[in-house]
């Protein structure tokens, strides 16, 4: 007598996760070549909003307690149209210190970011730009550790990696830059970009940083603020092509990243890629300590795919962004080069002036163009934090 054979379908954790990358990629749009790449949705400015649409609810989610407990507190700091006098705007530099209620007003403007921000890497600094004639956010400003690795930099410095190992720390990356509403609609967003190329930022850097110790090298750092890298989240920028004043140019064009990332993979996702990793004994799982480099949640969703058996071109998300350059010495590229010489600072200015260049140059010809930035209303921040908004629009209601 015969024995029916009995299949047994085991539903494997890596089989798991293969599937939820695959409905996830789906979701957002991606598409196979036929060549067999991934190709995204899009390139336009909604494509790329949507790509980073989990990921920005994610982020939003893990923000939730903190919202409910510090929207009211903060919300008072941000502009309604009617209280913006273009002719008046002072902006001011105000450099933030951990753990105080400036370091939280700086985290609710970046949660309103409709493309979430890196929360930076190494050394950092970071600052609330303020309109002192009214006593009203701007805009936010954040700059820390470059990427070791960035092709269209290295080109234009003509870097061997020997010099780049030395000399990459002059540089720093600009990984916040912009503006809040209404300033945004006064294009002051070219106004807190042209804040980065002021003496104040300059001199915060040598007094922070000037003399410190290397992390990884362990030796002495007679590091100087020659230039900071930035790209634009939606492609090509219409906020930093062109930016001059007085006839100074303050960011530089130099190409376009080539595509590759992991901000298509949201952070819950990832959390179970390195959890998956912890799972199969891998280093890279809890490898995250200070000093072992930017690119190390890149490299960790990329040792978890590979060890789920996908190619590395799932990292490969297609979404270009462009490339900016800003030397605060105007020879920096010259001094990165070759590493001798003296910084030329003759065009740097201060803050103040540069605020009053923009001002002139920019926000006041816009407020006449466009008078429409008058109907903004402060409470609209709320609007721009997602699912948490209905909540917090009737807490302002009820506190009138």
């Amino acid at each position: 007598m015969s024995k029916k054979a009995t299949v047994v379908r085991v539903s494997t954790r890596e089989a798991g996760l293969k599937r939820r990358l695959r409905r996830h990629l789906t979701s957002l749009g991606f598409q196979r070549t036929d060549e067999g790449d991934l190709a995204p949705p899009g390139t336009g400015k909604e494509a790329i909003r949507t790509v980073h649409g989990v990921q920005r609810e994610d982020r939003l989610a893990a923000n939730k307690q903190f919202l409910s407990d510090q929207f009211l507190k903060l919300a008072k700091h941000f502009a309604s149209g009617n209280e913006v006098d273009p002719q008046k705007i002072s902006p001011a530099l105000e450099r933030i210190e951990t753990g105080t209620w400036q370091g939280d007003l700086f985290r609710l403007a970046a949660l309103t970011w409709s493309v979430p921000v890196s929360n930076g890497f190494g050394r950092r600094l970071r600052y609330l730009v303020w309109d002192e004639n009214n006593n009203k956010l701007m805009g936010i400003i954040a700059i820390g550790d470059p990427v070791f690795n960035l092709h269209v930099r290295d080109s234009l410095i003509d870097w061997t990696v020997k010099d780049r190992s030395k000399r990459l720390v002059n540089i720093m990356d600009a990984y916040v830059l912009g503006a809040l509403p209404p300033y945004n609609m006064l294009l002051g967003g070219k106004l807190v970009a042209c804040l980065l190329r002021t003496r104040d930022i300059y001199n915060d850097f040598a007094k922070a940083y000037g003399g410190t110790k290397g992390i990884i090298s362990k030796q002495e750092k007679k590091a100087r603020l020659l230039a900071i890298t930035t790209s634009s989240s939606m492609g090509r920028s219409s906020v930093y092509n062109r930016l001059k004043l007085g006839g100074v140019e303050y960011f530089k064009s130099i190409g376009y990243t080539g595509g590759w990332g992991h901000f298509h993979i949201p952070d819950s996702l990832f959390l179970d890629l390195r959890d998956y990793l912890r799972h199969i004994d891998h280093s890279y799982a809890d490898c995250n300590r200070f000093g072992q480099g930017p690119n190390w949640r890149l490299r960790t969703t990329r040792a978890a795919l590979a060890a789920l058996g996908f190619k590395e071109d799932m990292l490969r998300h297609g979404i270009q962004r462009e490339v900016f350059f800003c030397q605060l010495a105007s020879n920096a590229a010259k001094l990165l080069h070759s590493g001798e010489g003296r910084p030329n600072l003759t065009s740097l200015l201060t803050a103040e002036e540069v605020s009053k260049l923009a001002v002139e140059r920019w926000i006041v010809p816009r407020a006449l163009r466009r008078p429409e930035f008058k109907e903004w209303e402060a409470e609209n921040i709320a609007v721009l934090l997602g699912d948490q908004r209905g909540k917090l629009l009737a807490k302002l209601a009820r506190t009138g």
